[in-house]
């Protein structure tokens, strides 16, 4: 990883969460976190002293959940080197260093063949790219692109991986569009059970625009709907990013 002093290609912001008990250094344009990451995060729980994050872009969702649980070790997974040294940086001006290991790889590569080898957790964190490229126009933003840009059959690759990722019985933990559920549901099918969905509205009178799903492996129990989450009508996220519609 890169020293925290190295230069990069792109200029950055230091901005706040959890009323600035987080301040976390990410790019100024592209992909940028979001009320994505504080939904993803406050997935874990108490009994998860181990987790790792998929896609975790400058560590947002995984360094929440190790400042919402002080006694949780992470392991952030960012295949893209610029983002990932910002996610080492960001994880060591917080002091989380002593608690959280980053990882520059492709999350399919994980505990496969040549790739790297990781000690299974308590939960996987996976906010997997939204949108197939084939049916949507692809942002001409590389880095927003790749956040948000999935082709076919890489959702249930980050479930496979998850799975090998995972102790006996360990959870899943996803954030994903409605419009994702018929993937979710074909992904999950013989590796997870006991899902549990909740909707998350941006305003009670609204549909929902995100879903949240938790998933235990080797499970088989049917899944669930939980009551929808309302945001309350908030028009920014943690940065001023709110939820699209």
């Amino acid at each position: 990883m890169t020293a925290p002093d190295t230069p990069l290609p792109f200029e950055t912001t230091d901005d706040a969460l959890l009323d600035g008990r987080l301040v976390l250094r990410q790019p100024r344009r592209g992909h940028r976190f979001g009320h994505d990451a504080l939904l993803l995060a406050g997935m874990a729980g108490e009994g998860d002293r181990t987790l790792m994050d998929f896609g975790a872009g400058v560590g947002s969702a995984g360094l929440v959940a190790l400042a919402l649980h002080p006694g949780a070790r992470a392991v952030l997974v960012e295949r893209e080197a610029d983002l990932a040294a910002l996610a080492e940086q960001n994880a060591a001006r917080n002091g989380f260093a002593e608690r959280c290991a980053v990882v520059c790889a492709d999350v399919c590569d994980l505990n496969r063949g040549r790739g790297p080898n990781v000690p299974p957790v308590d939960l996987v964190l996976a906010n997997p790219p939204f949108n197939l490229s084939t049916a949507h126009r692809t942002s001409p933003d590389g880095g927003r692109a790749r956040a948000h840009m999935a082709d076919e059959g890489l959702f249930a690759h980050w479930v496979t991986a998850a799975a090998r990722c995972l102790k006996p019985g360990g959870r899943l933990a996803l954030i994903l569009r409605p419009s994702e559920l018929a993937l979710l549901l074909t992904a999950l099918s013989g590796r997870f059970g006991a899902l549990e969905l909740q909707p998350v509205h941006p305003r009670a009178d609204r549909p929902a625009v995100r879903l949240l799903a938790r998933a235990i492996k080797g499970r088989r129990t049917p899944p669930v709907f939980l009551p929808g989450l309302v945001l309350g009508g908030a028009e920014g996220g943690a940065n001023g990013q709110g939820l699209p519609e």
